[in-house]
């Protein structure tokens, strides 16, 4: 194989903020931020974070809570003196959710809700603050490819993602002066413990790895080798946008052939 090229970044003295990061995405994305030299700061619902990098500072925090991302912030600006990136990663799926609308349970909905998409609010909403004080900041939504299709039984999620995509856009335009980026990332299917958690229901692992057109499912480091370039100056003239990391996914019209398994 040819050469493929590699890029490596130095977030030395940057201060990061992951929600959602003691697993999958989150984890891969707090990880890269470590190993580029950034001061992170985890803040997810998991309680056994054995597992974690021990230079993670890892605060329990529910994002659903605003009283908690207020404060999740406020020790971060006190503890390390600034907040330089957010990274809105966290977010559920519960297996109950793979329903018709008319078949949802009401809370499986509304924590969904409070999680993916209030959580989002929250957390830049006082992260933003600070970034408005120090003039500077990047706010990274993950969103999803189900936020620009998607299929059967598959009412809340999608949807939700579809107004995380809106919300870095909206934001990014609301902060571009104030020397703030807002960009939202769509993972394809990622290999993660909430995407294997519902593999049946999504077709089984070969099926869902063939809807992709690079005929494979993602790794969480290559979401987060696209967070930490949208973070960095590299990205300095993206805001208000998002990208796909999705193995050519979105591109695949739903009405195309299917790619032969054999």
């Amino acid at each position: 194989m040819r050469p493929q090229g590699s890029v490596r970044y130095d977030n030395q003295g940057r201060v990061v903020l992951v929600t959602g990061g003691a697993g999958g995405i989150g984890l891969a994305v707090s990880v890269a931020f470590v190993q580029s030299g950034a001061t992170v700061v985890i803040a997810d619902v998991q309680e056994d974070v054995a597992s974690l990098p021990p230079d993670v500072d890892y605060q329990l925090t529910d994002v659903a809570k605003p009283d908690a991302c207020q404060r999740v912030v406020a020790y971060v600006v006190a503890q390390h003196g600034a907040v330089d990136v957010l990274v809105n990663n966290a977010a559920i799926q519960p297996p109950g959710s793979y329903t018709a609308v008319d078949e949802l349970d009401d809370e499986v909905y509304e924590q969904m809700l409070r999680v993916n998409l209030s959580g989002y609010t929250y957390m830049a909403k006082y992260a933003i603050r600070q970034m408005k004080q120090q003039k500077s900041g990047v706010v990274i939504n993950v969103a999803s490819g189900q936020g620009h299709r998607t299929a059967r039984q598959v009412p809340t999620y999608g949807p939700i993602k579809a107004a995380n995509l809106l919300q870095a856009m909206q934001w990014g335009v609301e902060y571009a002066r104030d020397g703030i980026r807002v960009v939202s990332v769509s993972p394809g299917a990622i290999d993660t413990p909430l995407v294997r958690a519902s593999l049946e229901l999504q077709g089984g692992a070969e099926e869902l790895a063939n809807r992709h057109p690079v005929g494979r499912i993602g790794r969480p480091q290559e979401v987060a080798a696209a967070i930490l370039w949208l973070a960095s100056d590299d990205a300095s003239f993206v805001t208000a946008t998002d990208l796909a990391i999705d193995g050519g996914l979105n591109a695949f019209a739903a009405f195309a052939d299917p790619y032969p398994t054999k």
